[in-house]
C-alpha cells in the first residue's frame, strides 16, 4: 500500500514544473532560498519537528474507527444541557456534509453571502419565536459561554446612579447550570464582579447591591417555574434577570419574554445537532429592545440593494472588535453559525405542529416515567417538570449506578440520595421500559410491564406554566416538510453564497484552505457524535487517546510544554491564554501586573480579549516597515514596567512579513517581568520552520480552523486551544466536572474538551501530513504568497514586505492612491463578477486589500486572481482618466447580478460582457443581490423575518 501521499493532495502546487515556475517569477533559484529570504535565520528550527511520516487518508479513518470502537454507546439520560438528538437526514447529508456549506466564510461580504446570511435569519427568528423575545443574536460559543456574555451585558447596562454607587453584585440560583455558573465565575473575576449563590426565593430585591439576577427555566434538576411577579419585583428595583432555558421546553411551557425577562439563553443543541462529546453547539442569545445597542456577538438584519430590492446583511456592530478595539461589547465576533443553521434547518423542517409533538411526546415519557418509578418507591421532587425528573432513591444512589452500567445505561447523580434522570427525542417505550427494569432491580423488586402512552401523551405541567402563545408562524418555518422541499430549499440557499467549493477564498488572516473529506468523514459517526461530556471516562477512551495525541502533537508544532483544547473559538483562546497569564501573575503575588501591551497592527479581538481579562491595554506603535516599533516598545516597557502582564503579538504580523526584532522584543518583555502571548493566527507561516516556543514566547493560542484545516462553517464554529511552557501548565483551563487541565485554571467553556466534535479534522491533518508534510505545506503557503506579491507588484504598491522584498503567508495591496475615485470596498465587490470572493477589506490598513492564497491553491487558481486584479487595475486607470463616470463604472456598479444583467434595458456606459463576464471563465457565480445599502440596515434594523398578511 502507497502511504504518506497525503501531502500532494493537499497542497494545490503539487508539480515541479509549476513550482520552478513560481519560483522564477519570485526572483529565487529554490525553495530554500526562497525561505531563507522570507524566514529570519535567527528564529528557523534546526532540526526537523520529531512527528512521524504522514499517513494515506484510508490508514487514518482506520485509526479513527479504531478509537471509535473504544468509546461505549451506553444509553445517556445525564441531561445538564446535552442529549440524544435526531439530526434529519436531510440535514446532515445537505448542510453537515456539504462543502458548500461549511467550506464558506463568516458573511462579512453580503453580496455573496444571501444564502447563509438566510439560514442565519431563520435560526434568530426560531429563538426569538421560542423564547418570547424581541431580538436574537446570530448565536454565541455555547450555552455558559452565553451566560457569561449576559452577566456582562448587565453589568455594562447598569444604571449611571448604579456604576456610580459600585453595584457589583449577581445572584445566581442554586438551579442554574454548575458549568455556567464556573464561566460565569471566570468571566466575573476581572471585573471585579461578586457573584452570590443561593436559592431564588430567599433573594432580597435589594438594588443597591445587586444589578442583576440569574435563573434557569427548567432548572439544572428539571423543576419548571412561573418566574413572572418575581420579575416584576426585580425591575421595580432596578434588577436586570436573565433566563437560561431549553428551545424544546419552550415549546409547551411559558416563555422568558412573557415571564418579563430581559435576557433569555441557552443551548440550541436539541434542535438537531448531535451532543458531540460537548460540542460545537450554537449558544442562543436573545434579548429586549433595550439592549440592541449592547449585546455580544452578530446579528443578522435586513436592509435593501441598491435596486431597492430587500437584501441580509451582518447589521449593527459587524466588525465591532476592529472599531472599538477594547472598548467592544465583547471579544466574540464570530461563533456557531453552521450549528445555528442547521438548528434553524430543524425549526423548519418540522415546523410548529412537529416542534410541538416532539416536546409533548418528550414530556409524556417523563410523566410517564415519574408516575411508574414511584410504584418501586422513587419520590420525584419537581413539582413541575418537562423532561428531567430529580428523583429521591430508596436505595443509595451507588446500587442504583451499579446496575444501570450493567444495562449500559447513564443516568445523573446528583447525591448520595438523588438520581437525575432527563429524556429526550430519541427515548421509546422500550427505553423507559428499560430504565423502569433498572430502578426496579435497584429498588429490589420485580419491574411491571408499562402500559403504552405513545397515543396520547400524558400531560402533567400545570395549565399556568403552559405556553399559550403561538410560535414559528412564519411561513419559512411552514412550507419545507417534505424532505423534496427541504432539500431544494437547501441547494437554493447554498448556490447563493461562494464557498471553497467554487473558488478560492483569499481573505488575509483567515487562512482559507483545504477541508479535507477525509478529516471532516468521523464527524459524522454515532462513536464520536452520541457521547455524553460527562459519560464516565471509561466509556470514553477513544475520545481521550484521540485528544492526548492531539495535545502532544500540538505541543510539539509549538515548542511548548502543554495544550488545552477547551477553548471553542480563536477569541476564546486569546481570552484564556490572557487568563493563564493573570492568574500566573496573581498567583505570584503580582496582581497589579495588568498592563497589556498590543501593537497598532494587531486583530480587533486582542485589545478586546485583554480588555475582557481585566488588562489595561497599551498600545504600541508600528514603524514604516509594518514592524512594531521597538523604540517605542522600550519607551512603553519603561513606563508600565511595573505594572506590565505581557505583550500579545502575532507573529508572522498582522502587515504580513516575519519581523527581524521578534527575538529582541521578547527579552524586552522577559527583562521587564512581563509575559509574551503569541496570538496563532499566522501559524499557517510557522509550523515546521520555527515556534512560539522557540522563539522564547509563554503561551500562544491555535485557530485549528485555520491553521490546522478545520472548516470555517460560514461563522464558526472553531477550536481555539491554547499551548504554554512548563511554567504555566498549572493554569490551563479546568473544569468542575471531569478532571482536566491545571489545579489553578479557570473554566472557559461549557464542555471539559469545548468543540470536541471538530478535533478528528485536526488530528487528520496532522497525521496524514505528518511532520515533513506539516513543513511542506507551510513553505508553500509562503510561496504562493509570494508568487501573488511578485506578479501583482508590478501593477500595485505591496505594503510591508522584509528586507529582502518578502512577505511572509500573506500581503497587503494598496489602493490608497486610487481613493478619491475608487473605494476598496467596491473593489472587493467586483471581485465578485471575477469570480472571487474578495480578500480582506481595510484590514489592518484603509484602502487596502489583505491577500492569502494558503497552500491549498493551485496555480490555475492563483494565476486567475492575478488575472481579475490586474484586469481591474486597468478598470480602475480608465475610472482615473476619465473614460468613466466616477459613479457610473464598471467597480461602482458592481457586483452585476443575473437580473441586472439580462434585463431589457442597458443604460451603463460598458457592455454586458464587460460588467458580468469580465474574463473568461468556465463556472461564472453569480451574486443574487446588488451592492448593499449598510447605512439602511442599521437604521432600520429588523433582525427576524418580517410579519406576513
Amino acid at each position: 500500500m502507497i502511504s504518506n501521499n497525503f501531502t500532494p493532495r493537499h497542497n494545490g502546487v503539487s508539480n515541479a514544473a509549476d513550482e520552478a515556475k513560481m519560483l522564477k517569477e519570485i526572483g529565487v533559484s529554490s525553495m530554500e532560498e526562497l525561505i531563507e529570504k522570507a524566514v529570519p535565520a535567527a528564529i528557523r528550527l534546526k532540526e526537523p519537528m520529531p512527528i512521524a511520516d504522514g499517513m494515506n487518508e484510508y490508514e487514518f479513518l482506520n485509526r479513527c474507527r479504531a478509537l471509535a470502537q473504544k468509546n461505549k454507546m451506553y444509553k445517556t439520560y445525564i441531561g445538564m444541557g446535552y442529549y440524544n438528538t435526531i439530526t434529519p437526514a436531510v440535514i446532515q447529508r445537505n448542510v453537515f456534509e456539504n462543502a458548500g456549506w461549511y467550506t464558506a466564510y463568516t458573511p462579512y461580504q453580503t453580496e455573496i453571502s444571501q444564502g447563509r446570511l438566510e439560514a442565519l435569519m431563520t435560526y434568530q427568528t426560531m429563538v426569538a419565536d421560542m423564547t418570547g423575545m424581541a431580538l436574537s443574536n446570530a448565536s454565541l460559543l455555547d450555552e455558559a459561554t452565553a451566560g457569561g456574555e449576559c452577566m456582562l451585558m448587565f453589568f455594562a447596562n447598569r444604571s449611571r446612579a448604579a456604576q456610580k454607587a459600585g453595584v457589583n453584585k449577581i445572584f445566581v440560583d442554586n438551579g442554574l447550570l454548575p458549568q455556567t455558573l464556573d464561566v460565569m465565575r471566570t468571566n466575573a473575576a476581572p471585573r471585579n464582579i461578586e457573584i452570590v449563590t443561593g436559592n431564588v426565593d430567599d433573594f432580597n430585591f435589594d438594588g443597591n447591591q445587586y444589578f442583576a439576577v440569574m435563573v434557569q427555566n427548567p432548572n439544572q434538576f428539571g423543576e419548571v417555574r412561573d418566574y413572572t411577579e418575581f420579575i416584576a419585583k426585580c425591575h421595580e428595583n432596578n434588577i436586570f434577570v436573565g433566563m437560561a432555558t431549553d428551545l424544546m421546553a419552550l415549546a409547551m411551557m411559558k416563555t422568558p419574554g412573557e415571564m418579563g425577562a430581559d435576557c433569555a439563553f441557552g443551548s440550541s443543541q436539541r434542535f438537531g445537532l448531535p451532543m458531540g462529546f460537548g460540542g460545537p453547539h450554537a449558544g442562543f442569545f436573545a434579548f429586549t429592545e433595550a439592549f440592541k445597542r449592547g449585546f455580544p456577538g452578530r446579528i443578522i438584519g435586513w436592509s435593501i440593494d441598491a435596486k431597492g430590492n430587500p437584501a441580509l446583511r451582518m447589521a449593527l456592530g459587524m466588525r465591532e472588535q476592529h472599531i472599538k478595539r477594547d472598548k467592544a461589547t465583547s471579544n466574540i465576533c464570530t461563533a456557531a453559525a453552521l450549528q445555528a443553521i442547521m438548528s434553524g434547518f430543524y425549526a423548519a423542517y418540522h415546523g410548529p405542529e412537529g416542534i410541538r409533538a416532539i416536546a409533548a411526546n418528550i414530556h409524556g415519557m417523563a410523566t410517564k416515567l415519574a408516575e411508574e418509578a414511584a410504584k418501586y418507591g422513587y419520590k420525584q421532587h419537581n413539582r413541575a417538570f418537562f423532561d428531567t425528573l430529580a428523583l429521591e432513591c430508596p436505595v443509595k444512589t451507588d446500587q442504583v449506578k451499579r446496575v444501570a452500567l450493567t444495562h449500559e445505561i447513564n443516568f445523573r447523580y446528583i447525591c448520595e440520595d438523588c438520581i437525575g434522570i432527563s429524556l429526550d427525542e430519541t427515548t421509546s417505550k422500550q427505553d423507559v421500559q428499560e430504565i423502569l427494569n433498572v430502578l426496579a432491580e435497584a429498588a429490589g423488586k420485580t419491574a411491571e410491564e408499562m402500559q403504552c402512552c405513545c397515543c396520547q401523551p400524558p400531560v402533567s405541567m400545570p395549565a399556568e406554566l403552559q405556553r399559550q402563545t403561538a410560535y414559528l408562524t412564519h411561513s419559512v418555518f411552514n412550507k419545507y416538510h417534505s424532505e423534496t422541499e427541504m432539500m431544494r430549499y437547501m441547494k437554493k440557499l447554498e448556490v447563493k453564497d461562494l464557498s471553497l467549493n467554487r473558488a478560492m477564498i483569499p481573505l488575509g488572516s483567515c487562512t482559507m484552505k483545504l477541508n479535507a473529506a477525509a478529516e471532516m468523514l468521523p464527524l459524522s459517526w454515532a462513536e464520536f457524535g452520541a457521547i455524553h461530556p460527562f459519560a464516565p471516562a471509561d466509556q470514553t477512551e477513544g475520545w481521550t487517546e484521540m485528544i492526548n495525541e492531539m495535545e502532544d502533537l500540538l505541543a510539539i508544532v509549538t515548542g511548548f510544554a502543554g495544550v488545552s483544547l477547551q477553548p471553542n473559538s480563536g477569541s476564546a483562546g486569546e481570552y484564556s491564554g490572557l487568563t493563564v497569564i493573570r492568574n500566573y501573575h496573581i498567583d505570584n503575588g503580582n496582581a497589579h501586573r495588568n498592563v497589556c501591551l498590543i501593537p497598532a497592527s494587531a486583530h480587533g479581538t486582542n485589545p478586546a480579549s485583554a480588555a475582557k481579562a481585566g488588562m489595561t491595554v497599551v498600545v504600541v506603535k508600528c514603524n514604516e516597515m509594518g514592524d512594531v516599533d521597538i523604540e517605542d516598545l522600550k519607551v512603553k516597557v519603561e513606563e508600565h514596567k511595573d505594572n506590565l502582564s505581557c505583550i500579545m503579538i502575532t507573529y508572522p504580523s498582522t502587515h504580513g512579513a516575519f519581523e527581524e526584532g521578534i527575538l529582541e522584543i521578547v527579552d524586552i518583555i522577559h527583562n521587564a517581568g512581563g509575559l509574551v502571548y503569541m496570538d496563532g493566527a499566522n501559524m499557517n507561516a510557522q509550523i515546521g520552520l520555527t515556534s512560539p516556543g522557540h522563539m522564547g514566547a509563554d503561551v500562544c493560542h491555535l485557530n485549528l480552523h485555520k491553521s490546522f484545516a478545520g472548516p470555517h462553517g460560514g461563522g464558526g464554529s472553531g477550536v481555539g486551544p491554547i499551548a504554554v511552557n512548563a511554567k504555566l501548565l498549572d493554569f490551563l483551563p479546568n473544569h468542575g466536572q471531569v478532571e482536566v487541565g491545571g489545579k489553578k485554571g479557570n473554566a472557559m467553556s461549557a464542555a471539559p474538551y469545548g468543540n470536541a466534535l471538530l478535533f478528528p479534522i485536526s488530528y487528520g491533518y496532522l497525521l496524514m501530513l505528518g511532520g515533513n508534510g506539516l513543513t511542506e505545506a507551510t513553505r508553500h503557503a509562503i510561496l504562493n504568497a509570494n508568487y501573488l506579491r511578485a506578479r501583482l507588484q508590478k501593477y500595485y504598491k505591496i505594503l510591508y514586505t522584509n528586507k529582502n522584498g518578502m512577505c511572509g503567508h500573506e500581503m497587503i495591496v494598496d489602493f490608497s492612491q486610487f481613493s478619491l475615485k475608487v473605494g476598496v470596498g467596491d473593489i472587493a465587490r467586483r471581485l465578485d463578477d471575477y469570480g472571487f470572493h474578495a480578500p480582506t477589506v481595510a484590514f489592518p490598513v484603509h484602502n487596502t486589500l489583505m491577500v492569502e492564497p494558503t497552500e491549498s491553491e493551485p496555480l490555475s487558481e492563483l494565476d486567475r486572481l492575478c488575472d481579475a486584479l490586474i484586469a481591474i487595475r486597468q478598470e480602475i486607470e480608465d475610472i482615473m482618466t476619465g473614460k468613466y463616470e466616477e459613479h457610473n463604472n464598471p467597480i461602482a456598479n458592481a457586483p452585476h447580478t443575473m437580473q441586472v444583467v439580462c434585463a431589457e434595458e442597458w443604460n451603463y456606459p460598458y457592455s454586458r460582457k464587460v460588467a458580468a463576464f469580465p474574463l473568461e471563465h468556465d463556472d461564472k457565480y453569480w451574486p443574487t443581490i446588488s451592492k448593499i445599502d449598510d447605512a439602511y440596515g442599521d437604521r432600520n434594523l429588523q433582525a427576524v423575518w418580517p410579519k406576513e398578511n
